[in-house]
């Protein structure tokens, strides 16, 4: 729980970002890796009805992260500006606001989802052959979504903290453990999908209590403050969680874009290839929060350096970080691509047979998809900027239109026009419009 060397006020501005990225890269894209694990282990162990049925639970799992996300992203802002303004208790105070606040929350949403969860199955498009799988893996997903809000809002008070490496063993020790569990349980005790679910479980429980762990200790500068037990105090409370939550919405609206893209996709694709159509996009979702998370690493990393220059009206700097995290998201977007485009079928092959019907689906498809990464990753980035200066409003239109705007209309009307090459196009025109947006907005902002 060691602090790193993290000087946001006299810190060269290269190497700060370059020692938030590593270790928030490495962590997220583990998680990330707990995704594909589940995945591969689901579609060997089980098949490709077993990948779609995960794939159908994916919203639900974006909705909590969202929630997290929203909370823990402008949770960090606040105490940010709050450090750079030497006001460490309320820094403090505002984290035990937050968590207290998302946890309770969260665990309000999971107890509904577990009262009504076939329902709930069947509105997000299981169909008859997935409707038992879907409820098996989702049942026991729910008890850990509550760790997870502690380890998703944890991991920012923790990065800012000066300790992003400790924050990176919170992700990356859970993954490896999940990554055990599940071929334990899927293979070893043949528990099919609820297996994974029993896995995945497990890891955010683990994962909660790492972050827990660090911000109960009193030696660390941003740790859980009681606060006053009154009437004013909590309606404090609830403004302060309220603010922070509209600096993060953006993050929340991210994920909900995601899960929409995931939503919708899952429908077109039984629409008009069954099955084994979800199934084989399915495999590309596995993938997506891979980019997702570079991109979301490349905001976390940026945001404690703009965040404090920004409350300290130190405008150079900002504008530094900004160029830094424009060009790593460019970068990694690049490489992203070239290995949807160059190795498909390698890729695909990982959780299917290849030759399947899904396998063959997905190859087809990937070079299509791939071409959206560069512009999904730099969208990402972009409205982490944004949100780390407190323009709520450019993230949000940006969020709204990559979510909603376009990526609805895509998927209607392509596949009308071009058939299957549509459904997989929809992805990448609706990021490439909403990046053209989101840099005309960047560029005024600039100025």
């Amino acid at each position: 729980m060691k602090r790193d060397s993290i000087d946001l006020q006299n810190g060269d501005i290269v190497t700060l970002f370059r020692r938030m990225l590593i270790p928030t890269l490495l962590g997220t894209l583990s998680m990330s890796a707990m995704t594909v694990i589940d995945g591969m282990i689901v579609g060997h162990g089980v098949g490709a009805v077993g990948v779609a049925a995960v794939n159908i639970v994916v919203p639900i799992y974006q909705l909590i992260s969202g929630l997290g996300l929203m909370i823990g992203a402008g949770c960090s802002v606040v105490v940010s500006i709050h450090i750079a303004n030497a006001k460490q208790k309320v820094a403090r105070l505002n984290i035990t606001q937050a968590i207290v606040a998302a946890v309770t929350v969260v665990a309000i949403i999971a107890s509904l989802m577990g009262i009504y969860l076939e329902p709930v199955a069947r509105m997000l498009g299981a169909s008859d052959t997935l409707l038992p799988h879907v409820v098996a893996y989702t049942k026991w997903l729910l008890p850990g979504f509550v760790f997870e809000m502690l380890s998703l809002i944890g991991l920012f008070i923790i990065r800012l903290d000066g300790a992003p490496r400790y924050a990176m063993w919170c992700n990356i020790i859970p993954a490896v453990l999940n990554a055990l569990l599940d071929y334990v349980c899927v293979f070893w005790l043949d528990m099919g999908v609820m297996g994974a679910g029993v896995a995945t479980s497990i890891c955010m429980v683990l994962g909660g209590i790492m972050a827990l762990a660090y911000l109960v200790m009193p030696s660390h500068k941003l740790h859980l403050e009681l606060p006053k037990l009154s009437l004013r105090s909590l309606l404090l409370s609830l403004r302060n969680v309220g603010y922070q939550c509209w600096i993060g919405i953006s993050s929340l609206l991210g994920e909900l874009s995601l899960a929409m893209l995931i939503f919708i996709g899952n429908i077109v694709f039984m629409r008009y290839l069954g099955d084994d159509g979800v199934g084989a996009f399915g495999i590309s979702c596995y993938y997506t929060p891979f980019f997702f998370m570079i991109g979301n690493s490349i905001a976390q990393s940026a945001q404690p350096l703009i965040s404090y220059n920004y409350g300290i009206s130190r405008w150079s700097h900002v504008a530094r970080v900004r160029r830094l995290s424009l060009l790593t998201s460019l970068l990694f977007g690049l490489a992203v691509t070239l290995l949807f485009m160059g190795v498909p079928k390698a890729m695909v092959a990982l959780f299917v047979d290849a030759e399947s019907t899904a396998g063959i689906l997905a190859t087809e498809g990937f070079p299509i998809y791939g071409l959206g990464v560069i512009f999904f990753i730099l969208n990402v980035a972009i409205i982490g900027y944004f949100q780390s200066i407190e323009r709520l409003r450019s993230a949000l239109s940006i969020v709204v239109l990559r979510g909603l705007v376009f990526v609805v209309p895509c998927f209607v009307l392509l596949p009308e026009w071009l058939g299957s090459v549509g459904i997989w196009l929809a992805m990448p025109l609706s990021e490439a419009m909403s990046f053209v947006v989101a840099a005309l907005l960047l560029r005024r902002s600039s100025r």
